[in-house]
């Protein structure tokens, strides 16, 4: 995965949630404790801190740095703050050496940060859309990218339907409903 990834994503975030930021924000965002607000803001945090973690690659710890939103941004201002933390991730990841590693629970190399920050925009998307009682589901053909990259022992299925499994998000048929997971974005190779 790459920053042609991440853009996309960014961009369906974009198409799921611009047309909604007059509804109300402050509900939770589907199983989430947090409101749609504060899981946007999430979003750019993390976008944020993957673009950070490429450009210093640090060996062995996250970088001491957090996002603050202004708590008075509206939910189109919080999406311009989603674009341009996804326009810094992309820009990381596209003039990273694919040799570059990171540290997330280990070395990542860009296509995992790449990876990460799709399913956490589509992820969280989906939760926001949940919360604002919008129908949307993550588009398949980044779902099955995230599954390979992060999710190497995912069980076969359609893509959208397996990610959300994956994730505790969703049921698949003859699992039990995951509590707890983990994505696979560290690589020692």
């Amino acid at each position: 995965m790459d920053h042609r990834d991440v853009d996309a994503a960014v961009a369906e975030m974009l198409r799921a949630l611009a047309p909604r930021t007059a509804g109300d924000w402050t509900v939770p965002a589907g199983p989430l404790e947090w409101t749609c607000w504060h899981t946007a803001a999430h979003i750019c945090h993390d976008l944020l801190a993957y673009a950070g973690q490429l450009a210093a690659q640090p060996a062995d710890a996250y970088l001491p740095i957090d996002l603050n939103v202004r708590p008075s941004a509206s939910p189109a201002e919080v999406l311009q703050v989603v674009t341009a933390c996804g326009g810094l991730l992309g820009s990381a990841l596209a003039t990273a050496d694919p040799n570059v590693r990171a540290w997330h629970w280990g070395p990542c190399d860009p296509g995992g940060f790449a990876a990460m920050g799709v399913a956490e925009i589509l992820l969280h998307t989906h939760d926001i859309t949940q919360g604002l009682s919008v129908n949307w589901l993550p588009p398949a053909p980044l779902s099955a990218a995230v599954l390979d990259r992060l999710f190497p022992a995912a069980p076969p299925g359609e893509p959208t339907r397996v990610l959300l499994w994956c994730t505790g998000r969703g049921e698949l048929d003859g699992l039990p409903r995951q509590t707890s997971w983990r994505w696979e974005a560290a690589r020692s190779d």
